[in-house]
């Protein structure tokens, strides 16, 4: 029987592994799992569902024009581990990083062989695009590095073409696509066990119930919690995917998985209002930055690093120190920020043949037209010619995520043989969570059964695409090995599955209870849209919570409205409507967001000190503590209470990190 709006159609299947997600890391995955299920020799049933279309899922979906890891044979995974650990303030898991450095190319040399095109340089030295077939990079082909890690692609296609060897490998009748899993459900006889997931399709009248031995939650960052620069018609327009609605923290928090660094956050400085990348400009064609009077702000301001030993004094200072040294300039009145195209393409007219020149304006354009094709449209409304006029540069709304240049997200155990702790040194980590940082599987959360990989992973950043797909490869690994451990588990549910549907379908029942109380169905006492609830959201988090609004600042007292607030709104979510399937996706998403943003409320609450100047600012504790808070912040949620748990964890280094300094 077809089911129909309030009254869904009930599907209910049995897996040994799930995948949550359609991005890279679940690409990854659905690559590699094959050959250790047959390895394993066992019937392993393996399913993985999207939320929207593999083709264009994740944060690729509209392609790059960069890798931005790559190891290639001029660095090794020692220095990927300390770049790592510099950009991000000194407090991430060198096991974590260094294991990722050591299988990251593969998935490199993959994507090639698959189709990407990647850029070469030939025997004389001259850069070509990906068109001109030279020697693949696992042979020994030259990538043309726009930086130290990143190395030029055609990426317009990226996503599709690893989308299309994933549905290859794993079988499109194990891919099940427009399904939005909303819920993790642990199991019946160990709550510390994940046993099913439970979601509904956003394109017909169905819900599904899984039952698994193990998943992988992949299902990206979290974007659109605070008040984005853009207002009108650019409403929701942002930097991060849209649709990265902090569903991977929000499901592993409620299933009870311990967070790591949640108060971590990115703020990336793009070009204005279309939120275009940066990167290629200052590592490939060399452009500077400068404020309002052409004066370069990271010469200007260069004494403030002075402040922050030692990741100040680093050849290359972490992200957020560079957005420090800007925001003085706005705050006391030197903006506007330009990026200074005109003397950079101007530069390389005079050290470039004429077809390399050719080549490189083209790709002045395509870098966005890659992956950020708004961008492309702002240039033409404003009549700009990057090799005639500048752009502007602002620092975005803060997004949180763990595998782009930021460390938020859930604690996993890490490779055995890095020489990690396996004890903890700190006190006041709650009985129930392992010691250590490996306790069984690769990328397995402190749930057992829980895995993830990419955004998910915290205390790991800069894995970029090619590094969750290589993390997505890894977990599948980890994955097959514990299905083959925990072959005689049953699953069973700890909620039943009535229980199930009518929590999923809430604001369904909120709006067709309600509809008729008011003549105007978007206003009415008892409910509220789903686009209301999020201005909500983001107003808070904007306006307590370090956002925009505050030039990124905020205090004990701010933070302390912030959690009254956010308390009245998850007693208000309750009440959001959805009048079709599309407001019931907006009303999960916004669940989870709502999730996401308290965590990272509670850690800045926690962690008193501002470890990441320039992405916040603690004003009652502007600086950044090496003696009290050079560890991890981590927390865990009962989904009974409510209620957030924060604590330390200890740091170690792994890997030397004075090599960074010298």
């Amino acid at each position: 029987m077809a089911g129909e709006f309030g009254k869904p159609e009930v599907v209910e299947e049995e897996v040994d592994i799930l995948i949550i997600g359609g991005g890279m890391a679940a690409c990854g995955t659905a690559y590699e799992i094959g050959p250790w299920v047959k390895a394993a020799g066992s019937d392993i049933k393996v399913k993985l569902v999207d939320k929207a279309a593999m083709d264009r899922s994740g944060a690729v979906a509209q392609g790059l024009s960069a890798i931005n890891t790559y190891i290639g044979s001029e660095q090794d995974p020692a220095d990927y581990a300390r770049m790592v650990s510099n950009d991000l303030m000194g407090i991430t898991r060198d096991d974590l990083a260094y294991d990722l450095g050591r299988h990251v190319d593969e998935s490199v040399h993959l994507f090639e062989e698959w189709g990407l095109p990647i850029w070469k340089t030939d025997e004389n030295g001259e850069r070509h695009d990906g068109s001109k077939g030279l020697t693949p990079l696992k042979d020994g082909g030259k990538p043309v590095r726009s930086g130290k890690w990143q190395i030029m692609i055609n990426g317009e296609s990226y996503k599709w073409i690893v989308a299309e060897a994933a549905k290859k490998a794993l079988g499109t009748d194990r891919i099940q696509e427009r399904v939005f899993i909303v819920k993790l459900v642990n199991d019946k006889n160990d709550k510390n066990r994940v046993a099913g997931a439970v979601g509904f399709s956003v394109r017909e009248h169905k819900l599904f119930v899984y039952k698994f031995k193990a998943c992988l939650l992949v299902a990206g960052g979290c974007v659109n919690i605070f008040r984005p620069r853009s207002v009108g018609e650019g409403q929701g327009r942002a930097w991060y995917p849209v649709w990265n609605a902090g569903s991977t923290y929000a499901m592993a928090a409620e299933a009870g998985a311990e967070m790591t660094m949640m108060e971590n956050r990115f703020v990336p400085t793009r070009f204005k209002d279309g939120y275009g990348p940066v990167g290629a400009w200052f590592l490939l064609f060399k452009s500077q930055a400068t404020n309002g009077f052409d004066e370069v702000y990271m010469q200007r301001n260069k004494e403030l690093l002075n402040d922050y030993p030692p990741y100040g004094q680093a050849a290359v200072p972490a992200a957020c120190l560079r957005n420090h040294l800007m925001l003085k300039e706005m705050r006391e009145g030197r903006g506007p920020i330009w990026m200074d195209t005109v003397t950079a393409l101007g530069k390389l007219r005079e050290t470039l043949s004429k077809r390399e020149v050719k080549h490189l304006e083209a790709e002045a354009w395509e870098d966005f037209l890659d992956m950020c094709i708004g961008q492309c449209a702002i240039w033409a409304g404003e009549n700009i010619e990057p090799e005639k006029k500048n752009s502007e540069l602002m620092p975005t709304e803060p997004y949180l995520l763990g595998s782009h240049s930021g460390c938020c997200g859930i604690w996993v155990s890490g490779p055995e043989d890095l020489g990690a702790p396996t004890d903890e040194k700190e006190a006041g980590v709650p009985e129930h969570l392992p010691s250590g940082w490996n306790w069984g599987y690769r990328s397995m959360t402190t749930v057992k059964g829980l895995f993830t990989a990419g955004d998910g992973v915290g205390a790991s950043g800069h894995k970029f695409s090619s590094g969750s797909h290589a993390e997505g490869r890894l977990a599948a690994k980890a994955m097959v090995k514990f299905v083959m451990d925990n072959k005689d588990l049953k699953p069973e549910l700890d909620t039943d599955v009535d229980t199930l549907i009518e929590e999923i379908y809430r604001p369904v029942k909120n709006f067709l209870e309600h509809k008729d109380y008011s003549t105007a169905i978007d206003i009415n006492p008892n409910y509220i849209t789903p686009r209301m609830l999020q201005f909500r959201l983001q107003k808070v988090m904007d306006e307590y919570v370090a956002g925009v609004a505050t030039y990124y600042t905020t205090n004990a007292n701010m933070l302390e409205l912030a959690e009254k607030k956010l308390e009245m709104l998850k007693e208000d979510s309750l009440k959001m409507r959805a009048k079709d399937l599309h407001e019931l996706l907006r009303a999960w998403e916004n669940y989870h967001r709502i999730l996401t943003a308290e965590a990272h409320m509670k850690h800045i609450q926690f962690r008193e000190e501002s470890r990441y100047p320039g992405f916040y600012y603690r004003m009652d504790h502007n600086k950044v503590d090496e003696e009290n808070w050079h560890c991890f912040v981590n927390s865990v949620y009962d989904k009974e209470s409510k209620q957030w748990t924060c604590f330390k964890r200890a740091h170690t280094d792994l890997v030397d990190k004075s090599k960074l300094f010298k």
